[in-house]
Parts: structure tokens; sequence; C-alpha cells
């Protein structure tokens, strides 16, 4: 299913018995209201026509599926608008993981092949390769509104429009502004699907160890759409509960002091020595991992490319036989 959805063209030869299996996975990718069909070729009794409306029943052992190329077909920049054909648009919200291919899901692969639009922040749609075909729409990361109407807008026309987005979508990102405009008119319609991503938070742990093997919380440090009063708040509850916590978006060049009050916060209810986990650009070209004690981090050291993930009193840090140092935190917690 993923390698259809992904490919520009493709031929599946010698259907017979298999043709409800070819069939489905053409559905599940996408790709079947493109699927052509041909029986018998170049004999006298040659059949085609699209595939989505042949008879399982009747198909033969000698016959083809056929995927045509996108190049140079409808939905390529200089094509008519997709509203002409009658089709309803889509909006499909990716999550593309924290960075690189390695993390991005079948499923999104998939989706941002058969895309039509491209809609998203510059930096994640740059690590989206491109494709003849397809419109790119890039935009500021502080327009999320905007650029949530803008995709709806889109798919109101009849497009098929993926709407990029880090991480997970639903994680302080793009799901949200989709769904919210979304519910208002004139866009209750529109078809609007949510794609699951790889998290930074679960991608930092896994390169730690297993720090979140036990209840955690997660808290956005950014102030710009909540006041840090409730941020302050929220960090209390979750610190006096004894929860791990995985901090986002602790800095930036106009926030530089969340981090350190967070973590004077955070000391009223946890030991000089919490392990910290700092994952910085996890899975890119400068990915760097580090643990330390929670009275040791400097703000200095955090930037918005960078996840925190903080201890509870129950987490433990160990050396193994390579020198490598890992973190975990039990799953079982003490009585009393």
């Amino acid at each position: 299913t993923a390698r259809l959805a992904t490919t520009d063209a493709a031929a599946v030869m010698k259907l017979g018995r298999t043709f409800p299996t070819v069939r489905r996975a053409l559905e599940r990718s996408g790709r079947l209201a493109d699927a052509r069909y041909v029986e018998r070729a170049t004999m006298s009794a040659e059949r085609t026509g699209s595939l989505g409306e042949v008879d399982p029943s009747s198909v033969p052992y000698f016959s083809v599926a056929v995927l045509p190329s996108r190049i140079d077909t409808p939905g390529t920049p200089d094509a008519p608008d997709a509203s002409a054909s009658g089709r309803p648009g889509e909006v499909v919200v990716v999550g593309l993981g924290p960075a690189g291919p390695l993390w991005l899901t079948p499923e999104a692969r998939g989706e941002l092949a058969a895309a039509e639009d491209l809609v998203g922040y510059t930096t994640y749609l740059d690590r989206v390769p491109v494709r003849p075909g397809q419109r790119r729409h890039p935009s500021d990361n502080k327009v999320e509104a905007e650029r949530a109407e803008f995709a709806l807008d889109l798919a109101r026309r009849g497009r098929r429009v993926a709407v990029v987005s880090s991480g997970d979508p639903g994680v302080f990102a793009m799901a949200t502004a989709v769904l919210e405009a979304a519910s208002e008119e004139p866009y209750r319609d529109v078809p609007v699907r949510v794609l699951p991503g790889m998290t930074a938070a679960h991608a930092a742990a896994a390169r730690a160890g297993a720090p979140l093997g036990h209840d955690y919380a997660v808290v956005s440090l950014s102030d710009r759409l909540k006041p840090w009063e409730v941020i302050a708040e929220r960090l209390r509850a979750a610190a006096a509960a004894d929860l791990v916590l995985a901090l986002y978006n602790p800095g930036s060049r106009s926030r530089v002091w969340q981090v350190g009050k967070a973590r004077e916060l955070l000391l009223e209810h946890r030991a000089p020595d919490t392990p910290v986990v700092l994952g910085r650009d996890i899975g890119g070209p400068e990915e760097s991992v580090r643990i330390i004690r929670l009275a040791d981090l400097d703000p200095a050291d955090v930037d918005m490319r960078t996840i925190l993930l903080i201890g509870s009193s129950q987490t433990r840090t160990a050396r193994r036989g390579d020198g490598t140092e890992i973190v975990w935190t039990p799953r079982r917690y003490p009585e009393g």
C-alpha cells in the first residue's frame, strides 16, 4: 500500500485471484481513482476501463492493473483547478516526525505523495521531497490560523491538500488550528483527517533510554498563546504529583528566562540531582542528547530545537558496560 501511494507509475501483472487484494491496496493508498484495468491486450477479447468498476469475479489471469504517471496530468501547476472535475477536496494534516525520513510513517508518506497541494511552515515543507505536479505553499511559523484557512479553501475548490507539521500534528501543532477552522462556516463540510507522527518527546526518550516509562505530563513553556501564570501553575501541579515532565518550546531568541524560572519551580518539589534529558535536533544532523542534573540545567543550553525531559523522584540513571549513560523511570511506583 505504501509503495503504491508513493510511486509515480506502476503496473501489477497477472491479476486473476489476486485482484481483490490489489484493489484494496489501491483504495487504501488513495490511488484507486487513477488505476486502469487492461485485460487480454491486443487480443480480440481485449477489455480496458477504470479498475474500480471491474467485477472481481470476471478478472482472468492475463490482466493488468496500471497506474499512469502523474507527470503532465491534471494537478500540475498549470493545470485547471480540480473543482472542474466535481470531485471533493480534502485536507490531511500530516505529522513528519521530529526530523528526517526514517520516522515518517508509511501512511504519512503515501498521503504526501498523493497530495496535489502541500501547505506548511517553510522549514517543514523543505523536509518533503519535491514531486512533479504538486503545488507547495510555504509560510511563516506564526500564521497557523491563516495557514489552516488557506488549506481548507483549497480543499473547498476540490484540491487534495496535505498540511505538514513537525512531530505529531496533534501535539502543539497544526491539527488544532485546522480542526478549529473546520468547525466554523464555510468549512464545516470539508473533509479533514489527522495522521499521527513520532513526537519529539518519544524520540528523545528513546535516544536516552526510557525516562517516560511511568506516568508523565507534557507542557509547553511558550507563553505566546497562554500566560506564564498558567504554565507555572501546571508545572507546580505536575511536580507535586511526581510526574515525569516533557517540556516543549523551552526557549527561543525572544524567550530566554522561562527555563530558569521552570527550574526554580521544579526544585521546590524535586531533588537537585533529578535526571534531566536535553534532546536537541533529535533525528537531525546536529542531534545531541545529554543527561544532566536538574540543578545544573542552564538556560543557555536550550533553544527551540531542544526538548527537556525532567525525571520524577523514581527516575534512575546508570552507565552501561560500553560507557553509555542511560536513564529510565521504573513502571512500579512504591506504595505509601
